[in-house]
């Protein structure tokens, strides 16, 4: 599966980088509350999820790719990390993210930055840990945007990816995949500005590689010591490796 071929956009002549970089815009305001209810809320126990996992490693940097509003950056305040930088491709997601840090009196730790995560305006082996949720489906070149988080990881450093998987067990895959195809686009429609939006977001969460799939590619990167942990269900999984 061609993952670039997967856009928002079908009649857009933009490619998916720019096209993701258009709906993230266009859906800023709408995303923190529908992400809620999409989720139910769970999304917020996985993020701690994240962090507790970064927290064990005692970074004193961290990279959190495909940033959006924040939410997991500002949750990774919470560890010990001195320089914490969210990166997102996505202007109208990093002003949301930027008002949310303040608010928090957070600026003196938090700095959100905007670039792209295939081409990061970072040095070698920069960072204690990485993490992204929820983002890496949506990089244009999947292989690529992985080595250059291995190019700005440190040596021994963590990587933490959450994002969405599909169910291994029947009752839960279906549901899941009922779910996706017709709840997720509807909620979407009702309560979005960007009605192509969250159709896509439901497309490509379902055919992304998960699981061992994913783990193979991260090892086929260069990481190390991939786990993953599949979560609610398998509906979301948490991937862990290292440099």
């Amino acid at each position: 599966m061609d993952l670039s071929k997967i856009k928002p956009y079908k009649d857009s002549t933009l490619g998916k980088k720019e096209q993701v970089t258009k709906m993230f815009d266009n859906i800023s305001g709408d995303y923190d509350g529908l992400n809620r209810v999409i989720s139910f809320g769970i999304d917020v126990k996985w993020r701690k999820k994240v962090v507790k996992l970064v927290n064990g490693t005692n970074p004193e940097s961290i990279l959190d790719i495909a940033t959006g509003t924040g939410d997991l950056a500002i949750n990774l305040a919470q560890t010990k990390a001195s320089r914490i930088i969210g990166l997102d491709i996505s202007s109208g997601m990093l002003e949301i993210g930027k008002a949310k840090v303040s608010s928090k009196s957070l600026d003196n730790r938090i700095e959100m930055v905007l670039g792209d995560s295939e081409n990061m305006p970072f040095d070698d082996n920069t960072f204690d840990a990485i993490t992204v949720a929820f983002g890496i489906r949506n990089f244009e070149n999947l292989e690529k945007g992985l080595k250059e988080i291995l190019r700005v990881l440190k040596p021994n450093g963590t990587f933490v990816i959450l994002e969405t998987s599909v169910p291994t067990k029947t009752v839960y895959k279906q549901g899941y995949k009922f779910y996706t195809k017709n709840i997720l686009p509807l909620i979407g429609k009702v309560f979005s500005k960007d009605r192509s939006a969250y159709k896509y977001l439901s497309e490509s969460a379902s055919v992304f590689p998960y699981g061992e799939a994913l783990n193979n590619i991260l090892r086929k990167i260069g990481f190390i010591n991939v786990e993953d942990f599949p979560q609610t269900f398998g509906v979301a999984t948490i991937y862990k490796s290292s440099k």
